[in-house]
């Protein structure tokens, strides 16, 4: 039986997100270990934290959720510019990662204001 939380749209794209970073991320080079695990971890973080917000029964304890997942989207902001100007991604997948965090950014807008 399905959780609840994987119905959800945005939790979807969040895993989709985690996972372009993931894959992207196995082909930055030794030395830069740093970046890899901090935008992995924030990546991740967004889907984690909609899924654990998901979950809680009180109104308040799941819009603190959605609002860290929010947090952590914005964290992923600066790690993709480090990311391109250090020419590890290309101006295209940066671009198409921007437009996928702020897609997220808005649906979790949504929920944290429902």
């Amino acid at each position: 039986m399905p959780f609840l939380v994987e119905k959800l749209e945005v939790y979807q794209k969040a895993l989709d997100l985690a996972d372009r970073v993931t894959f992207l991320t196995e082909s930055f080079p030794r030395g830069k270990y740093y970046l890899v695990d901090q935008l992995n971890r924030a990546a991740l973080s967004i889907a984690a934290n909609i899924a654990e917000g998901n979950g809680r029964r009180m109104p308040k304890d799941r819009r603190n959720f959605f609002v860290i997942a929010r947090g952590s989207v914005l964290e992923c902001l600066p790690l993709l510019e480090v990311a391109k100007r250090r020419t590890l991604i290309e101006e295209q997948t940066h671009a198409e990662l921007l437009q996928d965090l702020e897609t997220i950014s808005k649906m979790l807008a949504g929920l944290i204001h429902r």
